[in-house]
């Protein structure tokens, strides 16, 4: 079910693109497992106005195809909305706006500000006593942010084992490869001394992805997903250039048959 609910949700970053002819289709594709996972399986989201909710911030906000395409297959946003993405006079940005869908939690694009603001939310739900965990995906070049690491100091001081964190772990940004960029690896013994507990999974691996969900903690948690840009597109894979190129007619037909092939 999961396999297929993946397959649609890659088809449709790809359609959005391609209408677009906007940039960051590798980066959406490589994290719609983890998306699929926790709005599919895990997160418990009866309605946005609940304050016991989960809630769900997408970090790494140029990778917002993924959660449009997520949130529309899971009904959440209407079909003209989505179509209209990235459009002139259309309802929905190329990063994300809080104030287009209740579904989107806070607005992203500039990186590095996602997990400060996670930790406001999972302390927030401590202090009223509120049911919920509040998980976050952030992308390794993201990791380079000094208010990142501002961030992961704090959390476990603040004891907040209602938080979950996922990187998405492509090794791929906009000039390069962040393991050349700057040197954050080994990163999970980062995470560890500031008092984190750290799984690493196969990004692209459902079943490895909702166990390390479900593994319990009384620490703040990060997941490292180990992912591919682009995946599941053979011509867009682990290449750096599907940060900005364009989706044409003639790709877009090329990659949804490479898609359809995998159900």
């Amino acid at each position: 079910m999961l396999t297929k609910t993946a397959v649609n949700i890659r088809k449709n970053i790809l359609k959005i693109a391609n209408s677009s002819k906007g940039p960051h289709t590798g980066t959406a594709l490589s994290c719609v497992d983890i998306l699929c996972v926790l709005y599919f399986d895990i997160m418990n989201i009866e309605s946005f106005d609940d304050p016991n909710r989960d809630i769900f911030i997408l970090s790494k906000g140029h990778g917002a195809m993924a959660l449009y395409s997520t949130l529309y297959e899971k009904g959440y946003l209407p079909e003209n909305d989505f179509l209209s993405y990235y459009q002139n006079a259309g309802a929905l940005p190329a990063h994300l706006d809080k104030e287009t869908n209740s579904a989107i939690e806070v607005s992203s694009g500039s990186l590095g500000h996602g997990l400060p603001q996670s930790l406001g939310f999972a302390y927030s739900k401590k202090v009223k006593n509120l049911d919920g965990k509040v998980y976050v995906l952030m992308g390794d070049g993201e990791t380079q942010e000094g208010s990142i690491w501002e961030a992961a100091m704090l959390a476990p001081k603040m004891g907040l084992d209602n938080l979950v964190v996922f990187i998405d772990r492509n090794d791929l940004q906009g000039y390069g490869r962040p393991s050349e960029l700057v040197s954050f690896e080994p990163i999970d013994k980062k995470f560890e001394s500031f008092n984190w507990d750290v799984l690493r999974v196969d990004g692209h691996n459902m079943d490895e992805i909702k166990c390390a969900i479900q593994t319990p903690s009384d620490k703040p948690k990060i997941i490292i997903c180990d992912t591919t840009k682009g995946k599941g597109v053979s011509f867009m894979e682990d290449e750096m250039k599907w940060h900005y190129f364009i989706v044409t007619n003639e790709l877009l037909e090329q990659g949804v048959k490479e898609l359809e092939c995998k159900i």
